[in-house]
């Protein structure tokens, strides 16, 4: 069973195919070794890992559409997220939006973490020093422009029907909100999520947090040694 099964646990995707084995490429052109590591790649993830924030994260609780799920994985892997929390009560996990061709590849360069429900995801979290904010809008909600992106924040979306849960929205810091100019009210949880990401993404440019690195040199070395392989 895959660990993305287990509560609490980071997900390991499939163990990739091997590419000296190839049947579409020619006798002559198959690679020599199983995982090359060509200068060129190994300096682009080790660039990326440099680049991951830790301390920015998303958690998604009973998203059920693979396509959301897979546009939310490209938007984390584009914002340089490195971990997303997973809580299904209510709904299946959509396995298919961790395959390659629904992901854009991005399943693979960003952990998912599943909980049995909010509470455990929330502790998680806490244990870590974040600050939890559910997008739901309330008499107090914040603005996601005013919010402070810069420390350690995870940002909770709900089911594409029913939002966030109570729960959820209750047991968080607090709530934000995406301004709206038209008669509709909200958008579709993975351009929400891509916004969002967006806007912590430029505020933590602007902090040089995407200048140094926020994994050691521990972490970075272990990740890389996974990603050569993918």
């Amino acid at each position: 069973m895959s660990t993305r099964d287990q509560p609490g646990n980071v997900s390991r995707l499939p163990v990739p195919a091997d590419r000296t084995k190839n049947p579409s490429v020619p006798a002559d052109e198959a690679k020599t070794s199983r995982y090359p590591r060509t200068t060129r790649r190994q300096e682009r993830i080790d660039a990326v890992l440099n680049r991951r924030q830790s301390t920015l994260t998303v958690v998604l609780e009973d998203v059920h559409d693979p396509h959301n799920m897979s546009a939310v994985l490209r938007s984390c892997d584009a914002a340089g997220v490195l971990d997303i929390h997973l809580v299904f009560v209510h709904d299946q996990l959509p396995g298919a939006a961790f395959n390659r061709t629904s992901s854009g590849s991005a399943a693979k360069w960003v952990r998912t973490y599943t909980h049995e429900s909010v509470e455990a995801c929330y502790e998680v979290l806490r244990d870590r020093d974040f600050r939890i904010f559910a997008t739901a809008l309330r008499d107090d909600t914040n603005d996601l422009y005013a919010l402070d992106f810069v420390c350690p924040t995870a940002i909770v979306f709900g089911n594409e029907h029913r939002g966030v849960t109570d729960k959820a929205v209750d047991l968080a810091d607090g709530t934000v909100g995406i301004p709206m100019q038209g008669m509709v009210e909200s958008l579709n949880i993975s351009v929400a999520c891509a916004v969002s990401l967006y806007e912590a993404m430029r505020q933590r440019r602007a902090a040089g947090m995407y200048d140094r690195p926020q994994l050691d040199s521990a972490q970075r070395s272990g990740l890389a040694a996974e990603w050569i392989r993918k």
